[in-house]
């Protein structure tokens, strides 16, 4: 057994280990004194970005350090010459020049170059561009370097003469056809405009393209509007290529003959003819005619009338379904009216009347108004030579009456209930028709106003009115 005072017998290590661990010591030690010392580097190759450390004292050393080759035409940021600065990041960018083509002018050139802008790629090719020039890119300008190429392409605009209506300009365009070249001027055409030569032919230089304006038409017919360009001059020649046909007496406005003008208006007025034929009533005539077989002052219906019937053909004209117009074109009694005819009597019965004078023999009765009246009342003055005479010359007083001589014949007799037998033998201004005066003498006036009967006594008089009771 070991003493208490042995001390353990020491671990042994092998040689070969101890030597490596050294090593790595040592390796671990440099790296570690490398970063430290090292410069930080951002290299940006073609946009590609990388981080490095370096203990190179140059941009040119870096790179060439890196493997990153270049040449005088790359572009290099900082300079190739200039020095790294210890202990700072520093940012290296290295930008080789991209590919891009330009054609022009019928050649093509591949050129190499940092610009990203058209107009600088341009320059650098020595390419200008004409005002009316056109430019197409094809392609980013902007992409990386390695990529398909962008192309710059420049069509050169030509000159070319645009006739238009009569009026001249010159235009330039970049166009393939005579159609785009005019869409692209802000040259507005109708189907029916003309254009010479046609819109698919190429563009030439110098060369002229004739445009002949269609006129702007609206034609109203049969409720519709329709608008058109057309080249026709007359009314006639728009509405034949529309297919619109007059019949009849359809007409226009305006005429058919007239030339057309910017902007007209055509309607056409279709027109149509109907016949009715109208109906009026006649009206019925009234007659009187004697009657020998009825008794006088009586009347009777000998005919019932029956009014007639006028027929007139009229000719109504409409224009556009409206009514624009009628007239009579013929006019005919359909069916005559049929006369009324009323009879009076003519004949004459005598008749004979009891009175408290006697009997006496009458031949006609007149109801009338009868009114008194004596010398005095007479309106005629006492001192004056005709005082108390009549229109006959008889004298005034009882038994003499006035009467209307066209109602009752002077001097023939009379008969008055109540006052008597008479003479008509006076006549009186006021008394005119169916009245009768009744004559007094100025100390026995009685006062009359009261419709009677008065009778005519025989003899009948040769001229009579038989007409006297008509109407009544």
């Amino acid at each position: 057994m070991r003493s208490a005072r042995e001390a353990p017998p020491a671990a042994r290590v092998p040689r070969g280990l101890l030597a490596g661990g050294l090593c790595l010591l040592v390796a671990a030690a440099l790296a570690t004194g490398y970063r430290l010392t090292a410069t930080p580097v951002v290299l940006v190759v073609d946009g590609h970005e990388r981080r490095l450390l370096t203990h190179q004292d140059s941009v040119a050393a870096l790179l060439m350090d890196a493997g990153v080759a270049w040449d005088s035409g790359d572009r290099v940021l900082p300079a190739p010459e200039t020095p790294l600065q210890a202990g700072r990041t520093q940012v290296v960018v290295v930008e080789r020049p991209r590919l891009v083509l330009v054609s022009a002018d019928g050649q093509t050139l591949a050129l190499e170059t940092h610009a990203t802008h058209a107009d600088e790629i341009l320059q650098e090719a020595r390419v200008s561009l004409g005002p009316y020039d056109e430019l197409e890119v094809q392609g980013d300008l902007a992409a990386a370097r390695g990529a398909e190429p962008p192309r710059l392409v420049v069509r050169r605009a030509v000159p070319f003469m645009l006739l238009e209506d009569g009026r001249a300009r010159t235009l330039y365009t970049t166009a393939a056809t005579v159609g785009e070249a005019l869409y692209r001027a802000g040259v507005v055409l109708y189907r029916a405009d003309y254009v010479e030569p046609g819109l698919g032919a190429p563009v030439q230089r110098d060369m002229t393209v004739r445009v002949e304006r269609s006129t702007p038409v609206s034609v109203t017919v049969d409720g519709k509007l329709l608008r058109t360009r057309t080249h026709r001059e007359r009314v006639d020649q728009v509405l034949a290529d529309l297919g619109v046909v007059l019949t009849g007496e359809d007409y226009t406005t305006p005429t058919l003959d007239t030339h057309l003008e910017q902007g007209v208006t055509i309607r056409v007025v279709r027109v149509t003819e109907r016949f009715v034929i109208e109906e009026e009533p006649i009206p019925f005539a009234s007659v009187w005619q004697p009657d020998p077989e009825l008794e006088i002052d009586n009347q009777r219906l000998l005919q019932e009338g029956a009014p007639g019937t006028l027929q007139r053909r009229v000719r109504i004209r409409y224009e556009d379904g409206q009514e624009a117009g009628r007239e009579v074109e013929a006019e005919y009694v359909s069916v005559p009216p049929t006369t009324k005819i009323m009879g009076y009597g003519t004949k004459i019965v005598i008749r004979t009347l009891e009175t408290p004078y006697g009997p006496v023999e009458y031949w006609r009765v007149i109801r009338m108004l009868a009114t008194s009246y004596s010398a005095a009342t007479s309106g005629t003055s006492p001192s004056a030579p005709w005082y108390g005479r009549t229109s006959t010359g008889m004298r005034a007083g009882y038994g003499i009456v006035a009467v209307d001589p066209r109602i009752i014949s002077l001097r023939s007799q009379v008969y008055v209930p109540g006052y008597g037998v008479a003479i008509a033998g006076d006549t009186g201004g006021a008394i005119k028709g169916r009245r009768i005066d009744l004559g007094y003498d100025d100390d026995n006036l009685v006062l009359w106003y009261r419709w009677v009967d008065v009778y005519l006594l025989t003899p009948v008089p040769a001229n009579i009115d038989y007409t006297l009771g008509l109407g009544q």
